[in-house]
């Protein structure tokens, strides 16, 4: 199962600005770090579906186009919180 509209909901509030915040990179980059662990675990089991592979592969190329906008257009100290927050390691 894939993340679930709640479960993005608690992400956005748990990451954006404001309840309702789901455009912010913060934000973003939560959702897609679900998704990516998600079709991680998926591709543990299902070794030879390739399709997937380039999904998470595209997921994961997002996720660090966003990271690298948060580190030069944004505060760094945010940036280094995100990481920090989500487990992700530079």
């Amino acid at each position: 199962m894939t993340v679930t509209p709640q479960k993005t909901q608690e992400l956005c509030a748990e990451f954006g600005k404001t309840q309702n915040d789901c455009g912010s990179p913060e934000t973003q980059v939560a959702i897609l770090t679900e998704r990516i662990n998600h079709l991680t675990e998926h591709l543990k089991v299902h070794k030879k579906d390739f399709s997937t592979r380039r999904g998470l592969l595209r997921m994961v190329g997002q996720r660090r186009r966003l990271l690298n906008y948060m580190k030069d257009h944004r505060e760094p100290e945010a940036y280094k919180t995100l990481l920090n927050r989500l487990s992700l390691r530079k």
